[in-house]
């Protein structure tokens, strides 16, 4: 399919990217006694008797539910769940296109956290892990919060924790090309929502060495009135340089930038004002925050979008199919802070130091090996959280 195919025609062709297809046949009466009832009731009684048996005996072993309240959907905003299914139906296609997992799409019709909760809560039995997906923030941080600690299986919200993998990946990775100790290294990232968030705490995981937060009224500082509790928690760990004023202030000397926001809020002139050979990850979408050829032509060394028309493509599709394929195989109950730390570490290690270059700082979604490659460090990891049932 060519890139001038109309997507609407496609999608009308097409009535759904997904479908149910049965793994057991039921050609004959024998079969169908098997699959169906009577047969069916010795595995119902053996689950009865051992939950851990509905991993083994049912598809939960390899199925994720991808769920949204269509608040938050792309770049389109809160448009509802009944639009958001397309979106949905497209991360199911990328599950089993990229790492051969079962997912399915559920939108639930309620903006109410409690409502979402009880919901996921509810259904969770049918699944092997949640993945939360285009809910809007702070929602979605009490959602995730909360269903880690009622539900027995991973719940992860791919815009936070997904972006936060791929982007930390990559700021590894054009630290090694343009000379920089990570460590040392000080990140302004613009746009503290979900994304900018977890971006920033993986980051500080990893052990950067300072982080500067922005929004759109400057940089987060914790005396201003309009700051959440999720922003007033960042500010606890964030700017050790006690920068002040607005972005450009905050750009002025920093080594890298990363831009979870808006098109076009970052100017030649603040790229200028960075660290030479500074590093910049556009990644609002369709528009970023500069244009890479002008943040090039400003001075940057390395420049990332989210877009794939442009060299360092940083996208969610490296890392949430391995993820949960890792989490899967090991019957995780949780994916914790240090398989989140493991994933960054084995995508950026994909790339062999020899191949890095100011414009291949990841591989593409398309590259064999990627999956499986997040897939074994993000069980072993599981392994020695502890948390692996299996």
């Amino acid at each position: 399919m060519g890139i001038n195919i109309d997507p609407i025609e496609q999608h009308r062709l097409w009535q759904g990217k997904i479908e149910i297809v049965s793994r057991a046949s039921v050609k004959n009466a024998e079969e169908l006694s098997i699959a169906y009832t009577p047969g069916v009731a010795k595995p119902c009684l053996e689950i009865e008797k051992d939950y851990e048996q509905s991993f083994v005996l049912t598809r939960r072993n390899n199925l994720v539910a991808v769920i949204t309240d269509g608040t938050a959907v792309l770049g389109l905003g809160d448009i509802g769940p009944a639009a958001a299914m397309p979106v949905m139906e497209g991360k199911c296609v990328l599950f089993k296109e990229f790492a051969g997992v079962d997912a399915f799409p559920i939108c639930i019709d309620s903006k109410d956290t409690d409502t979402i909760v009880n919901t996921i809560a509810l259904i969770s039995k049918s699944f092997g892990g949640i993945n939360l997906e285009d809910i809007s923030a702070p929602r979605c941080f009490e959602i995730e919060s909360r269903l880690k600690e009622i539900c027995d299986i991973p719940v992860f919200h791919d815009d936070q924790h997904g972006t936060a993998i791929i982007a930390s990946a990559a700021m590894l990775n054009a630290c090694k090309v343009t000379g920089r100790d990570f460590s040392k290294a000080r990140i302004v990232i613009n746009g503290s929502g979900a994304a900018g968030t977890a971006i920033a705490k993986q980051l500080l995981r990893l052990g950067v060495g300072d982080v500067t937060m922005c929004d759109i009224d400057g940089v987060l500082d914790e005396n201003n009135p309009k700051l959440d509790d999720a922003k007033i928690e960042l500010t606890r760990s964030t700017n050790k340089a006690k920068i002040t004023g607005n972005l450009a202030d905050a750009m002025f000397g920093a080594d890298a930038f990363i831009g979870v926001s808006a098109p076009n809020v970052v100017t030649v002139e603040m790229v200028k004002s960075m660290a030479k050979d500074s590093i910049v990850f556009a990644m609002a979408n369709p528009t970023p925050e500069i244009m890479p050829d002008r943040a090039l032509a400003a001075g940057a060394a390395v420049v990332g979008t989210g877009r794939s028309d442009f060299p360092n493509q940083i996208n969610n599709v490296l890392a949430f199919p391995g993820i949960f394929k890792g989490a899967l195989a090991v019957r995780a109950k949780d994916i914790t802070d240090n398989m989140k730390i493991a994933a960054a570490k084995a995508l950026s290690g994909f790339v062999q130091e020899d191949k890095l270059s100011r414009e291949y700082i990841l591989p593409t979604a398309f590259e064999p090996g990627v999956a499986n490659c997040i897939a074994e460090a993000v069980a072993k990891c599981a392994r020695e959280d502890g948390i692996a049932r299996g």
